[in-house]
């Protein structure tokens, strides 16, 4: 068992979580509510986020402020946003687009800590599917007499530490974003 790259596998897990949850809306607003959604660029030949062809600024808590430095990519940023269904509402005002941010209803925020659990629990299941593969080659290797017992259960006591550690810090990306979510 490599330690290293199993701990790199699983830290890429936790980073997609992170990117996933970060992407749900508190009603306020945030840059990254709209910084990963990919625009179909110059007459489609090019996908990329919002976030490499503008800048976003958050003026207040119910605005978000999207300058384009390509001026002629406005018309596609608005429609990306529109496309990616995250209920928002993006209008062009010269040269920028404005994004009035919604105040969230009970129900929105119920709706937003289901699909947050979803996600929370998603990405622990990925953990737990290396956990898997690693203890499908710790096995492997002690069937064909590689390491003894001993070895295996110690490799698979760290496997479980390491496992836990990071369903952990999924736990708390989640339970964090929960409390942005119920705040209001």
């Amino acid at each position: 068992m490599d330690e290293s790259s199993l701990t790199s596998r699983m830290q890429q897990v936790v980073d997609v979580a992170r990117r996933d949850i970060s992407a749900i809306r508190t009603g306020r607003a945030v840059p990254s509510l709209i910084e990963n959604i990919l625009v179909s660029a110059y007459g489609g030949t090019q996908k990329l986020r919002i976030l490499e062809l503008a800048s976003i600024l958050a003026p207040d808590s119910q605005s978000l402020v999207v300058d384009p430095w390509d001026k002629s990519v406005i018309g596609e940023i608005k429609q990306a946003i529109l496309v990616a269904n995250i209920g928002l509402n993006p209008s062009v005002d010269g040269e920028i687009i404005r994004i009035s941010v919604p105040a969230m209803t009970l129900e929105d925020r119920e709706k937003f800590v289901k699909l947050l659990s979803s996600k929370t629990e998603s990405a622990k299941v990925m953990i737990r599917q290396v956990r898997g593969d690693v203890m499908h080659e710790l096995k492997k290797a002690y069937e064909t007499k590689v390491m003894t017992e001993d070895e295996k259960f110690a490799q698979e006591k760290k496997l479980q530490e390491l496992t836990d550690k990071f369903v952990e810090l999924v736990d708390q990306l989640g339970e964090k974003k929960k409390q942005e979510l119920l705040t209001v």
